[in-house]
């Protein structure tokens, strides 16, 4: 069991793997301009804190995700890569913040199981046009509980989704998110 344990976390970071492509980090970095928008912090009441971005910028990675699997293997690939990317990112900051070895793997397996769980919560609601569903999912984990999902923040979450759904597969697939 162990061995499948180290074997999922390091296919989980890309360790081990080939280094991520190009287009998934220019990706990777049109997601995150996304999960930085004002509007999630100023207007929707998202903590802008540390817990608050990884929520906004988990929302809008699970928005690509979702909008590469219909694109076959190449889509599956970048959106492996995406999640990989993410994880990487995850690990680096919570060194850079100060956590050591065996507490950043412990963190970031609980980072990647909870991201799993919104990506699963998130796509359902949407794929559904769910909006019950998508607020729930929202006031549990955009918002931590503390906070309502009103109306602007469903259509704003359902307008930005529709914004990524709106990338031309080409465009999509060569890293960009315009």
């Amino acid at each position: 069991m162990k061995s499948q344990e180290t074997g999922w976390l390091k296919n989980m970071l890309g360790w081990g793997r080939r280094r991520q492509s190009r287009t998934c980090e220019v990706l990777y970095a049109h997601a995150v301009e996304l999960a930085r928008d004002p509007e999630f912090f100023a207007t929707h009441g998202v903590p802008d804190n540390v817990d608050g971005r990884f929520d906004a910028l988990a929302l809008v990675v699970s928005m690509v995700m979702r909008r590469l699997k219909p694109l076959d293997a190449e889509g599956a690939e970048l959106s492996q890569e995406l999640f990989d990317t993410m994880f990487a990112d995850m690990d680096l900051s919570l060194r850079e913040m100060g956590a050591g070895d065996i507490g950043v793997s412990k963190r970031v397996r609980v980072m990647a199981e909870a991201f799993m769980g919104r990506l699963d919560a998130y796509a359902t609601a949407l794929d559904e046009s769910d909006r019950v569903a998508l607020a729930a999912a929202l006031e549990r984990n955009l918002l931590r509980g503390d906070g309502k999902a009103d109306n602007s923040l469903v259509d704003f979450v359902f307008a930005l989704d529709q914004r990524i759904a709106s990338v031309d597969d080409g465009v999509i697939l060569a890293g960009r998110l315009d």
